[in-house]
């Protein structure tokens, strides 16, 4: 026998107040008192109430839901980002709805069966596409991530209709911002590193066309000008562990004693690579990554990094476009900070 569903009326004779007053909390009026609301609230959580979403939604005319835009999944800091948002958009009573444009720019899931309703996906661009396919399914707002916010940019983001904040991305009058001190962070990293007597740094950046990996290059080349040291060339990387491996043979022909890798991973290539060179790291090489994944306290050896806080990125990102969706708040631009843990990876030069 299937349970039968907590109701409204549940819930108002737990908490001993009318099934208007409980509405009035599900629907977070400002018209119901802390203690009153707290006591409605403890009810719910007494019976295991959910509020119904479907009919939340003919009420407020919101579906509770959000879209997440992101190019791929497949790289530690979106897949960080993800969970970051799933958890921050349940803390605020929020479904979410993922879109990946792939590598080709083509947004999965596939286009709707044939018979269905496609909208325009098939005249328009493929972030537009993405887009149309979320306001299909009702979404209240989206939020954009990291590589895919470069696309953003350049489509026509308002077709849709759909409330945006994008993650790291240039200010932009269309949507909210919330970013990372990418270039803060990568001086950090860089002054660190100076300190310890290394005459300079070497840089192996991301991908060209991430905001992400520009911003961290920007800090790089300005920690270095700052004090005048050399500006050796950039070595690049496509953010994985095997583009570290292979771009770290040009950092030790040139005979760098200090690396700033991008991000973590593309450090653990290069951790690898020094070791295979009959090297030793921190002893020959000082390597300093970004993100602290959570790995990072277990590379061999532990790894000094850049700590992005993707939990605080999320729930910024969140809280804008909720904020914006139910109260209308205006675009906001939000940085949070980052901060360096140093580990064993790094060390004075010899």
């Amino acid at each position: 026998m299937t349970a039968r569903r907590v109701s409204m009326a549940d819930v108002a004779e737990r908490a001993g107040v009318s099934g208007q007053t409980v509405s009035r909390v599900v629907n977070a009026s400002p018209r119901v008192d802390p203690e009153t609301r707290a006591r409605v609230e403890a009810a719910m959580t007494e019976l295991g109430y959910r509020p119904h979403r479907a009919a939340r939604a003919l009420r407020t005319g919101r579906t509770q839901t959000i879209g997440l835009v992101v190019s791929t999944l497949a790289s530690v800091g979106n897949s960080r980002m993800l969970q970051a948002v799933a958890d921050a958009a349940a803390t605020r009573g929020y479904a979410l709805t993922v879109v990946t444009l792939g590598a080709d720019g083509v947004p999965t899931p596939p286009p709707l069966a044939a018979g269905a309703s496609s909208g325009a996906s098939g005249r328009v661009g493929p972030v537009a596409a993405a887009f149309e396919r979320l306001a299909e399914q009702g979404v209240d707002g989206a939020i954009v991530l990291n590589e895919a916010t470069a696309r953003v940019r350049g489509a026509d983001v308002g077709a849709a209709g759909l409330r945006l904040v994008v993650v790291d991305s240039p200010r932009d009058d269309r949507f909210g911002v919330v970013e990372t001190d990418h270039a803060g962070g990568a001086r950090l990293a860089v002054k660190h590193l100076l300190s310890l007597g290394h005459a300079t740094v070497h840089h192996l950046a991301g991908p060209e066309g991430s905001f992400a990996a520009a911003e961290r290059e920007r800090g790089w080349r300005e920690a270095l000008s700052a004090t005048g040291a050399p500006v050796p060339p950039v070595v690049r990387g496509d953010w994985t562990s095997a583009s570290g491996f292979a771009a770290a043979s040009v950092l030790l022909e040139s005979g760098a004693t200090a690396v700033f890798a991008a991000n973590d991973q593309m450090a653990l290539g290069v951790l690898r690579a020094v070791a295979e060179s009959g090297r030793a790291v921190p002893e020959d090489v000082s390597v300093v990554g970004f993100d602290d994944v959570a790995d990072a306290a277990d590379y061999r050896p532990p790894l000094t990094t850049v700590r992005q806080d993707f939990d605080a990125l999320g729930s910024r990102a969140v809280a804008a476009l909720v904020d914006g969706i139910e109260a209308g708040a205006p675009a906001a631009f939000e940085t949070v900070p980052t901060r360096l843990v140093v580990r064993e990876s790094t060390a004075p030069a010899r």
